[in-house]
């Protein structure tokens, strides 16, 4: 049984983001099953993915490493005027995030918007 997880991220507030980071830790420390979790990010939150927001950069890596998939929405990135180039490492992009968002509710993904 899969226990996927789908966490929603549109808030420009660092505290929204760190407290989605600690929703994954809680996660994955309570899940014995094998599980995904992806992070879709957009809206105005798209910018908290760039580079110089390194104290929040240097978790997002971490917590990559350990199975966390976060995307960024390219249309947020253009209307937040955020080159991807400016990114994240690891970071992937999609073309829409409302699109993601209904593609992985539809493969079983629970919705979580902390």
């Amino acid at each position: 049984m899969y226990y996927d997880l789908l966490i929603h991220v549109d808030d420009n507030d660092p505290k929204r983001l760190n407290l989605a980071f600690n929703n994954y830790a809680n996660y994955i420390a309570a899940v014995d099953e094998e599980f995904r979790v992806v992070m879709v990010v957009n809206g105005p939150a798209a910018q908290l993915l760039k580079k110089e927001n390194a104290e929040q950069a240097e978790r997002g890596a971490k917590l990559m490493d350990s199975g966390l998939t976060i995307r960024v929405c390219n249309n947020a990135l253009k209307a937040f005027n955020v080159d991807p180039a400016d990114l994240w490492d690891g970071v992937e992009i999609t073309p829409a995030a409302i699109v993601e968002i209904v593609k992985l509710q539809r493969e079983g993904y629970a919705y979580l918007r902390p």
